[in-house]
């Protein structure tokens, strides 16, 4: 059960691009597991993807063509293809090439993506038994069932959209993702697929969704662990008209705001759907040296086990951030400069328990569902927002049982 709902925008569209699914009984349980993505013609795309060194097979081929002008999308849940070596390339290929002969397309023109388990060979002929399927049902409106049919250990779909105004010409920016374990930066652990009707420059299109990446999905974790299948995909149809927008546009920066709100909205929904998770956390540092020790000191508390067990049990052991910050920082750090809260109430001053806080008032404060740890270190002004959850009884048990 996710921390709180998580809303499913209504009446998901974008002009100039589809989206079908099928049922190719990869994934355990009822319901599609297969989805494919047209876009027009016209479109462009943008796209980054997991540094895991075992990074796998579709998104090696991925990777290849992208610089291919692609034209459909080809996602599967239920099977990884990651460690499958030689023939999990080719098995990404031929599933491709199965698509291109079905559209009229090419090979090169197919962008492949798989999630689930790691390690077993990928089941071709069940995908490209169920393709003309997929394609059937082909719509500008298949958001949601595309959203359902990448779940893994999901319980809820993800979207988002936003319509803003650019250039004189309402544009819309919509996507979803899937993610819920093994969710940690290095480009994030998860799938998204977003995609707006703006016609956008390529190289504009790739800085936009790298600027907006680092923020939001680059910013999340549940687990500390980096999938080797992780990708975000933007998708740029320019069914909308007007000009084209590029870096040096003046609307670039709304149609970047509005990127960035997107991908935000999905990053959190999938850390509310963190395997196991009852709670939402916000961790906020600032007065730090720079960025990357305020995301350093952000990501040390937010991937602590102890920590998180902590906020799961409702204990409000300050000492375990403390602890956290102290390992993420140099040798020489100044401690006495350190202040902490949780939420509203100061826990931590001059590097110890605040005279005014006490054991009540944590307890109630970690009762609540959504809780913000913000961490002051005193060293200067750069500052990090990192968003994690609390580590619960059941995320060892999915774990445990993922397999079985």
């Amino acid at each position: 059960m996710a921390v709180l709902p998580i809303p499913f925008p209504q009446n998901m569209c974008v002009a100039g691009v589809r989206l079908g699914t099928a049922c190719a009984g990869i994934r355990s349980g009822a319901g599609d597991d297969l989805t494919v993505i047209e876009l027009a013609p016209s479109a462009r795309v943008a796209a980054v993807f997991t540094r895991n060194a075992f990074c796998a097979a579709p998104v090696r081929v991925a990777k290849e063509h992208l610089a291919c002008a692609p034209r459909w999308l080809l996602v599967n849940a239920g099977n990884a293809n990651a460690g499958t070596g030689a023939q999990g390339i080719e098995a990404a290929r031929a599933t491709c090439a199965a698509l291109a002969d079905l559209v009229g397309g090419k090979c090169e023109q197919v962008l492949p993506f798989s999630t689930g388990v790691i390690g077993e060979p990928l089941p071709v002929e069940k995908i490209c038994a169920a393709l003309p399927k997929a394609l059937e049902s082909l719509s500008e409106s298949g958001w949601s069932r595309a959203a359902r049919a990448i779940m893994t250990t999901d319980t809820q779909p993800k979207g988002s959209k936003v319509e803003l105004s650019v250039a004189g010409r309402r544009v819309t920016i919509a996507g979803i993702a899937k993610g819920a374990g093994m969710i940690a930066p290095n480009m994030a652990t998860m799938l998204a697929f977003i995609a707006t009707d703006a016609a956008v420059a390529p190289d504009s299109l790739q800085f936009a969704l790298r600027e907006a990446v680092e923020l939001s999905f680059n910013a999340i974790s549940v687990d500390g662990d980096t999938s080797t299948n992780d990708a975000c995909v933007l998708m740029a149809s320019g069914a909308a008209g007007g000009p084209e927008l590029s870096q040096e546009s003046l609307d670039f920066a709304v149609f970047l705001d509005g990127l960035r709100l997107v991908c935000t909205q999905l990053a959190e929904a999938i850390v509310r759907d963190g395997e196991g998770a009852t709670k939402l956390l916000r961790i906020q540092v600032e007065e730090a040296q720079d960025s990357a020790e305020a995301r350093r000191v952000g990501m040390a508390v937010a991937n602590s086990p102890l920590v998180k067990t902590a906020f799961f049990a409702g204990d409000p052991n300050w000492g375990r951030i403390l602890a956290a910050v102290g390992r993420a920082v140099p040798e020489d750090f100044a401690i006495d400069r350190v202040r902490i809260w949780l939420d509203e109430a100061c826990i931590v001053t001059a590097g110890g328990r605040a005279p005014e806080y006490t054991e009540a008032l944590g307890r109630a404060i970690m009762a609540r569902n959504e809780i913000t740890v913000r961490i002051a270190l005193g060293r200067g002004r750069a500052e990090a927002k990192v968003l994690t959850c609390d580590l619960s009884y059941e995320y060892v048990r999915i774990n445990a049982e993922y397999r079985s």
